[in-house]
């Protein structure tokens, strides 16, 4: 096994705090409506994660749009628009070498935590937790 191996399969320190940024730098942005689309002004952006490539070239930017049932159309907007974006973040982010290419991605982990909270409120489920209970 070579020294420089890769010892975990998760991201690195470097990975997570650059993503950090471009995160709080693309919400910045967004908030103040730097992007001239009537969709994105008129749309509240949550800016869950950004996943960082192990090279710091590619941003997966995994997005919610509040009040908004289909992400896509926003997804969409904001794709159409990357080469704006990149340009109004590179202040914010000069130090860095290259500036990201960004991915949009709907983020569905909070699609994902209500089918959880939902099994968890079924009788069969709840039935099962309230022997538990009285075991102990």
């Amino acid at each position: 096994m070579s020294k420089f191996a890769p010892k975990s399969k998760g991201p690195t320190q470097r990975q997570l705090r650059v993503g950090e940024m471009v995160r709080h730098a693309l919400t910045q942005i967004l908030q103040r409506g730097d992007i001239p689309d009537p969709l994105l002004e008129k749309t509240v952006i949550s800016v869950t994660e950004v996943s960082m490539s192990p090279d710091l070239k590619i941003a997966t930017v995994f997005i919610s749009p509040l009040g908004i049932k289909d992400p896509q159309p926003v997804i969409k907007a904001l794709a159409v628009n990357q080469k704006l974006i990149r340009g109004k973040i590179t202040p914010a982010l000069r130090q860095m070498k290259y500036m990201p290419e960004f991915r949009f991605r709907p983020d569905t982990s909070f699609d994902n935590y209500a089918k959880i909270d939902a099994l968890l409120h079924r009788p069969e489920v709840a039935q099962d937790l309230d022997e538990e209970e009285g075991e102990a």
